[in-house]
């Protein structure tokens, strides 16, 4: 199987398409009803209500996605309600408009769902302004906006009954993929020909998408009760290889050398591309498993003999013990090829998830109170609604921006722009204007793109397909592609959205040019104001939060290299304890990725120290792998407590005391007592294996050195 008929599976098994099946089911079924009936326009009303809750209805466990959409049936409701009664005077339906938008905005205090349930309810207020219904009308319009939410939230929680393991299946898949792809990038480092900077900037950039699937599976794993309370097997297979994952993404993490000094030293020899052979072989090896895991299918192995592979190039690192043209040890030859060694052995554990028996067979305790606290809870209190009402809130600064942005939109469609469907302007700022101006620029730039080529497609579409027919059949693949991408490439679905819309008004009996020329200029102004708002407004720049990133990235290395220190000095550490302090660095370390990639996409003026910024992003994660390796080594040495030298307390303490020193320039309030190291052991010869722990301290040292360099020039700049 290659990588693209690979993509496809993880495309058509995978959660994004199968939400788009529902989601154009759950709009079309009731208009297609409704105007069998003779009340189309009743029909596209009860479809509008599906529309809007689909917007709430986000991966996650099927309580928090009940809840969510019963929150967002409520307030579309009301917004209905308070929308078509302020409709008949323009100064209050202003009115309206700009309050809705604030208020609704600031739900995003209480998390990302109950974000999309402001959103959901703002969308609503606005479809509502497409044909604003009377008096006498109010109530049935409501009640069909009720129907349409009933129907939709009915359909989703009833597929979920049916097949309560799929959603979980899916993000494990799509975890797997990730990790595959991360693997993959890996191997790049050991080709001379790729340059290391662009190799570390992809692979930080993957280490953002493995998070973020990471963290989609918690979501979903341990707030599902029925799969981390109940003996099924099927639940202890999820939970098991989900762990064994996390544990595989630490080994290829850990799997940290100097990449530069390899390629001079062995370039030559013509091994390293059959390292890289064999990475990128795992790498599809591990997809393949992610594609089962997400299809729910039985696993077949493909790919080559990973053992001969193995076998075969140690021969050939062996035979580089001899070679007179290779100047220096292969050691670390060697190690690289323990760890691929290690890579293959739990890429065979995660292959046990197809075995019920093995499954079936591992102890079951109650597992709830510990998967619990690996997952953010995010509590709805009313007190943290007035605790943000201040400048210094971010969501209170992005709801104010929202209020005026909407209001001026409004004022736009109301009295200069008197379009047919002057709405699609304010629609437009609803959902482009995003709390950063990185995302707000991109989802601009490709609503702009998308609409342009989504209106040339749709009109192509009525153009050369004449037939009836043929054109709802391609408008329905048109939905199902443009819902399926909405939560991943956002562009695809703006080309899509538009050209079904263009057809679809068609069948109304519209002129589709008409159509096409409004869209796209409602779609310039209403991008204009929102692109405005965000830079102009009480903007967010993502270089103004760079610093608590970098200080959350180094407690967290911090707290992980206490870790190191403890197990040096022979103290236990809990395996759960382990796993948290290595979920808070990857976590920290993925947001600050994140935030940086952010920061480049914004102007070259509001951007602080580009450069130094990557090379502490780099560094940072240099720094966690090694922590990483070396801790995965002493576990696997347990239970015999290894040498701790005066030499290597010294780097120890070394590198604690310079991560401090980082972490004060940043953060002055954050800094952290420095750990009590155990008392340095008289002085006596060094063992071999001393000698390679010293070495390993000794780098530590080393990058925390240049991490307080960086961080200096840093701090420097902004002052």
């Amino acid at each position: 199987m290659n990588t693209q008929t690979r993509q496809l599976q993880y495309f058509f098994f995978g959660q994004n398409f199968s939400d788009g099946v529902r989601t154009t089911l759950a709009i079309l079924v009731p208009a297609l009803v409704f105007a069998q009936l003779g009340h189309f326009e009743a029909g596209i009303t009860v479809s509008t209500g599906a529309v809007c809750l689909s917007v709430t209805d986000v991966p996650g466990p099927a309580r928090h996605r009940r809840n969510g959409m019963l929150a967002a049936l409520a307030l579309v409701v009301v917004t209905a309600l308070v929308t078509g009664l302020a409709a008949s005077n323009v100064w209050l339906l202003g009115l309206v408009v700009g309050g809705l938008s604030f208020g609704l905005t600031m739900l995003l205090v209480w998390g990302a769902r109950a974000g999309a349930v402001g959103t959901a309810a703002l969308l609503n207020a606005v479809l509502v302004l497409a044909q604003p219904p009377t008096l006498p009308q109010l109530l049935p319009h409501v009640g069909l906006l009720l129907l349409g939410g009933l129907w939709y939230a009915g359909l989703a929680l009833l597929v979920h009954q049916v097949r309560p393991y799929r959603p979980a299946q899916q993000a494990l898949g799509e975890c797997i993929h990730a990790l595959a792809q991360f693997l993959e990038i890996k191997a790049r480092f050991y080709n001379p020909q790729t340059a290391l900077d662009d190799d570390y900037r992809q692979l930080v950039a993957q280490q953002v998408v493995v998070n973020e699937r990471q963290e989609a599976v918690r979501d979903v794993l341990f707030r599902t009760r029925q799969i981390v309370s109940e003996s099924t097997s099927t639940g202890r297979r999820l939970v098991l290889t989900f762990v064994e994952t996390v544990d595989l993404y630490e080994r290829i993490t850990a799997g940290y050398y100097d990449y530069a000094a390899v390629r001079a030293a062995f370039g030559p020899s013509g091994v390293l591309p059959e390292v890289a052979a064999l990475i990128r072989h795992l790498a599809a090896e591990i997809d393949h498993l992610g594609v089962a895991i997400q299809a729910n299918r039985p696993y077949a192995g493909a790919g080559p003999d990973l053992s001969a592979e193995l076998a075969h190039l140690q021969v050939r690192i062996s035979a580089l013990d001899a070679d007179p043209k290779v100047d220096g040890s292969t050691l670390v030859l060697k190690k690289i090829l323990v760890n691929l060694r290690d890579i293959t052995r739990r890429v065979g554990n995660i292959r046990r998830y197809f075995d019920e028996s093995l499954a079936a067979a591992a102890p079951a305790p109650d597992r709830t109170s510990d998967h619990g606290r690996f997952v953010a809870h995010q509590e709805v209190e009313l007190q943290a609604l007035g605790q943000n009402l201040a400048m210094k809130s971010a969501v209170f600064r992005h709801s104010l921006r929202m209020m005026l942005a909407c209001l001026v939109a409004f004022g736009v469609a109301q009295w200069l722009w008197r379009g047919e469907h002057n709405y699609w302007i304010l629609m437009t700022v609803t959902i482009m204007l995003k709390p950063g101006f990185s995302l707000t620029r991109q989802r601009n730039t490709e609503r702009i793109l998308g609409t342009l080529a989504g209106g040339a497609l749709g009109a192509a579409v009525l153009w050369l397909v004449p037939w009836t027919d043929a054109q709802f059949a391609i408008l329905v693949v048109f939905m199902v592609v443009a819902y399926s991408f909405q939560r991943t490439k956002y562009l695809v679905t703006v080309v899509f959205l538009t050209a079904f819309l263009l057809i679809l008004f068609s069948f109304l009996g519209l002129n589709y040019i008409g159509v096409v020329e409004e869209r796209i200029a409602d779609t310039l102004m209403g991008c204009a104001i929102a692109f405005s708002a965000g830079y102009f407004l009480f903007p967010n720049w993502e270089s103004d939060q760079l610093t608590d990133h970098m200080s959350a990235a180094l407690r967290a290395n911090l707290a992980y290299l206490r870790q190191l220190a403890n197990r040096l000095a022979g103290r236990p550490l809990p395996p759960n304890e382990y796993r948290l302090l290595r979920k808070d660095v990857y976590v920290s370390g993925a947001n600050l990725a994140a935030a940086f990639q952010r920061m480049l996409t914004e102007p070259k003026s509001k951007q602080h120290q580009p450069t130094k910024t990557h090379e502490f992003v780099v560094l940072n994660h240099i720094l966690s792998s090694n922590i990483a390796a070396l801790t995965a080594t002493l576990r696997e040495a347990a239970p015999a407590v290894p040498p701790f030298p005066a030499e290597s307390r010294r780097a120890l303490t070394s590198a604690l005391a310079t991560l401090h020193k980082s972490l004060a320039l940043i953060a002055p309030a954050a800094t952290m007592p420095a750990p009590e190291l155990p008392a340095a052991e008289p002085a006596a010869p060094i063992a071999e294996d001393d000698k390679s722990l010293l070495e390993q301290l000794t780098f530590l040292q080393k990058v925390s050195s240049d991490i307080s360099k960086v961080t200096e020039g840093l701090v420097g700049a902004s002052r």
